[in-house]
């Protein structure tokens, strides 16, 4: 892996409209099928918006297949589904054929959807190192270091050898499907997107080494043969020694 390359904005909006920027070139230069998984949370909705807002026409669509990370296993109608959450700010914005969205089947049980969504994966991505290769995988940052949903008390997460895993949100119980550590280290690209005062603390902890990141799933995001973006607001940067 190559050093991470690190960006820092004025604000979540310049980081969500910095990072569409270079999504549009990322999309633009690369063949035809361009696998992208996708994350939740505030900061890809003011993404998803301005991707429909300045890239509707812009960008070639139809070369790019959509997955999620993560998704909670909730129906794709539900006020907390990732896959609800693009379709809102995006997906019923732009032209894109059905056949290149794929969701993670969230109305069915846990295992099921599970078992549907690696075998989706397994038949459209190419593999590397026997795991799917990822053009982009795009990930937040929780405010207790978690990643996709991959959360503290499961680190076991990172390293299991499975496509996607059932995982359990530590305070609801929620069960949820996510990509597992290998998959995302295989990526070509994996891009954070982290902004806002609740993410200080954390970025701190993993950029400047301490102790208390060996806990963090955020940390052990490295890829083996791709490229690690992180792009930060200065409020989710404020603890990171410039020296």
């Amino acid at each position: 892996m190559t050093s991470p390359k690190v960006k820092i904005f004025a604000n979540a909006e310049a980081v969500a409209d910095s990072f569409a920027g270079d999504l549009y070139l990322l999309v633009k230069q690369t063949e035809a099928p361009v696998h992208i998984a996708l994350s939740g949370g505030t900061t890809p909705a003011l993404l998803f918006d301005i991707l429909a807002r300045d890239y509707a026409e812009k960008m070639d669509w139809s070369k790019i297949h959509f997955w999620w990370g993560d998704e909670r296993c909730v129906p794709p109608t539900d006020a907390q589904s990732n896959y609800k959450m693009t379709v809102d700010h995006l997906l019923s914005n732009i032209e894109m054929p059905a056949g290149n969205i794929h969701r993670v089947k969230g109305e069915r049980a846990p295992e099921d959807a599970n078992s549907d969504y690696i075998a989706e994966i397994s038949q459209h991505l190419p593999f590397k190192n026997n795991l799917p290769v990822f053009n982009l995988i795009i990930l937040g940052m929780g405010n207790d270091g978690h990643t996709a949903s991959i959360f503290p008390h499961e680190l076991e997460l990172l390293n299991d050898p499975n496509i996607c895993a059932v995982a359990t949100h530590p305070e609801s119980g929620q069960k949820r499907v996510s990509l597992t550590g290998k998959v995302i280290n295989n990526a070509l690209e994996v891009s954070f997107l982290v902004t806002g005062t609740s993410k200080t603390e954390r970025v701190r902890e993993i950029f400047n080494h301490l102790s208390e990141s060996e806990q963090l799933p955020s940390t052990y995001i490295r890829p083996t043969h791709g490229n690690l973006n992180f792009y930060f607001d200065q409020a989710a940067a404020a603890g990171i020694k410039t020296s």
